[in-house]
């Protein structure tokens, strides 16, 4: 079983992840989930207008950016303190409603973004041209509809239309369901980042500069700086649309 299982992770995961997933949970099982190994692939994801797919228009499902003493806060699932510091960040959230009912959001991130699971801040070397998104979420219950793809395209069009050409963000290299979604959105590896937590201290191992950073606390979190791959050829603005009426 134990072969079997590995030889699933390297199909669904590729060797390194694979072999990195197995020391992860062997560490989580001999220390008693003390020790932690965290990975990460920080990847790209463009915008470009001309290749929005263009959905019919429904008046059920409604996309608008919402501030933080919008009630639909009350329904998201995450601790209202973490909510709040998230806007207190100014960062930005894009809700999905379903005939008015909570369905799912989506985060932006200008500038830099602070890593809430490893200690680790992510600076965008071109704010103008790239954005930080993080935290997607949609409600169980609209996960095989065309929720998702509704809050995609509509916060997609709308930083075309501010002349945004690139989302950044991380995904875990243990999760195949989420390499597959971000592979359909068509998305540029930039790298990768291990990090090995044991209580409060972190080894992290970042592949670019500062290569390896030890630390025991947020005064020494490590940074990196991001930059966005070049522009696409043709690429351009969308027009700017109303994105509180989702494209369906």
């Amino acid at each position: 079983m134990p072969l079997i299982r590995l030889q699933r992770s390297i199909r669904d995961l590729g060797f390194k992840d694979a072999v990195f997933y197995a020391l992860a949970r062997g560490l989580a099982h001999l220390s008693g989930g003390r020790v932690q190994l965290v990975r990460y692939h920080l990847v790209a994801q463009a915008i470009n207008a001309a290749l929005l797919p263009v959905l019919r228009t429904s008046g059920q499902c409604v996309i608008r950016q919402v501030s933080a003493v919008d009630p639909v806060c009350a329904a998201f699932p995450r601790p209202a303190d973490v909510i709040r510091e998230r806007f207190a960040k100014g960062h930005e959230c894009f809700v999905a409603e379903q005939k008015g009912v909570f369905a799912g959001y989506l985060w932006l991130a200008r500038g830099a973004y602070d890593e809430d699971e490893v200690r680790l801040r992510c600076e965008l070397a071109d704010p103008q041209r790239s954005v930080w998104d993080f935290d997607v979420y949609i409600e169980p219950s609209f996960r095989l509809g065309r929720t998702f793809a509704r809050l995609w395209q509509a916060v997609n069009a709308h930083l075309a239309s501010e002349g945004v050409n690139w989302t950044l963000s991380r995904i875990s290299a243990f999760n195949p369901a989420s390499h597959a979604a971000h592979r359909r959105l068509g998305m540029q590896r930039l790298g990768s980042a291990t990090f090995l937590l044991a209580g409060q201290h972190q080894l992290s191992f970042l592949g670019r500069w500062p290569y390896v950073s030890l630390s025991a606390d947020k005064r020494s979190c490590p940074s990196l700086r991001l930059t966005a791959p070049p522009a696409l050829a043709g690429s351009h603005p969308a027009s700017r649309q109303d994105i509180s009426t989702d494209p369906h």
